[in-house]
């Protein structure tokens, strides 16, 4: 896999500031864009200062890697809600056990996820852990985008004011969803039955 940073690439610094997280319940960074550390804290520091909450996604395990000098600092000045799969958490953590290793992520943050596949997730809040059940249903077609939909499922039910386990679950159907076709993109049939869920 080949990462495209598209836009990204072209972004200042100076040009990030606080007004553009002025809406923002919740604003998500990418773990890639620690390899672009001034534009980073820029985003980092101006979502903070307008108040949002902040999520990060480790993104891959080579990032992770690459970025361990400045990651630690990153995730406790800034970091409210923290997402790993399991590849990431052991090269954040060092643990390879689940349990261990969502323990390990929660240290200094609000949120801690680990996704672990077909197996469903873990979420850590307030020093309880919380499994997350996968949806299961038809066998998967495809996996591209089950991460980055999940971690939107589950990021949209914390900004709407669901419960951990109710978030858990949409970021799980987000995921199954994705799983079911070819591609990144959920068909409408999807999201109607993720609206059903949402009701329930």
């Amino acid at each position: 896999m080949f990462t495209c940073l598209g836009a990204s690439t072209e972004l200042e610094p100076n040009s990030i500031t606080p007004d553009l997280f002025k809406d923002s319940g919740i604003a998500l960074m990418e773990g890639y864009l620690l390899f672009n550390p001034a534009l980073m804290m820029a985003c980092l520091k101006s979502a903070k200062k307008a108040g949002s909450m902040i999520a990060m996604d480790l993104a891959s395990f080579e990032v992770v890697n690459a970025s361990k000098e400045i990651l630690n600092e990153i995730v406790t000045e800034y970091v409210d809600i923290l997402i790993a799969n399991e590849d990431e958490a052991f090269a954040y953590t060092g643990f390879s056990d689940e349990i261990m290793a969502i323990k390990a992520l929660s240290q200094n943050v609000r949120i801690a996820v680990l996704k672990v596949g077909v197996r469903g997730s873990y979420v850590s809040f307030n020093g309880e852990i919380i499994q997350i059940n996968p949806i299961t249903g038809a066998k998967a077609k495809d996996t591209t985008g089950a991460g980055d939909l999940w971690a939107a499922g589950f990021l949209f039910g914390i900004a709407n004011g669901f419960s951990i386990e109710k978030s858990g679950e949409i970021g799980s159907a987000c995921g199954y969803e994705v799983c079911q076709v070819m591609g990144a993109q959920i068909p409408e049939d999807g999201w109607q039955r993720i609206l059903r869920l949402l009701a329930s």
